[in-house]
């Protein structure tokens, strides 16, 4: 039997592409079924939740995750990626370094446990977390088949120093943005973030999505290009930074 976006809790955005909100932090993970493969985007706080989301991917393709895509270093966003084995797992170019990182990895699962997040849970993630063996630096194609491809953009710094975007072309277009666009708060700038290159990287996630582009964020409903013009000039005065 068939299952479907809805009955699993998942939006469908345009056909084969969806994206869920996850509880506790409303972070998005998104779907882009191919032929024979499945592209998931962010994996989820916690293998628990990472293995729940592959279940969930892999009825509504109707075959296993095959490519995971990671859009930046926050736990919210790659804690589950361990659940993923065997998917060809993709990142912004820095980020296997950063993972590589004693300091980085425990400031990565010290946030987890002060957002909330169960510190047994932070420490079986962090232990597990895979490296990205790919590492895009520009744009990446990804042929997904059946005619589907999907670009990978390394558009930041910004929100963090290595965010990555994934464009899916298509009528409409979507373009999920990582956390460099927030709906349901204000976008988060934490140490790591790049204030100053924040709008700028905006600019170039508008100039790939275009006017007609539905923007899924990292947390938060899907929004126009309208909403992410209006988030990158309130950024840019929120951290003086001009055109």
């Amino acid at each position: 039997m068939t299952v479907t976006w809805e009955e699993l809790g998942w939006e469908r955005v345009a056909g084969g592409v969806g994206r869920c909100r996850l509880p506790g932090w409303d972070c998005t993970a998104g779907l882009v079924v191919g032929s024979g493969t499945a592209l998931l985007i962010d994996a989820g706080s916690s293998l628990g939740e990472g293995a729940r989301l592959r279940a969930q991917a892999e009825s509504l393709a109707g075959h296993r995750v095959t490519h995971l895509a990671l859009t930046h270093p926050h736990f919210d966003h790659v804690f589950g990626a361990a659940a993923f084995a065997g998917a060809e797992v993709y990142g912004p170019v820095g980020m296997d370094a950063l993972f590589d990182q004693h300091q980085a990895r425990e400031a990565l699962r010290a946030d987890a446990v002060r957002n909330g997040l169960d510190p047994a849970l932070a420490d079986e993630a962090v232990d597990a977390l895979p490296r990205p063996r790919h590492h895009v630096s520009g744009e990446w194609t990804l042929d997904l088949g059946g005619g589907r491809q999907v670009l990978l953009a390394n558009v930041g710094p910004g929100h963090t120093g290595h965010d990555l975007v994934v464009l899916v072309p298509g009528s409409p277009e979507v373009v999920f943005c990582g956390d460099l666009v927030e709906e349901s708060g204000e976008p988060q700038a934490g140490p790591d973030a790049v204030p100053s290159h924040w709008p700028a990287a905006l600019d170039r996630l508008l100039d790939l999505g275009g006017e007609d582009a539905l923007y899924v964020p990292g947390h938060g409903a899907v929004v126009d290009a309208a909403f992410v013009r209006r988030q990158r000039d309130a950024l840019a005065a929120r951290f003086g930074v001009s055109r």
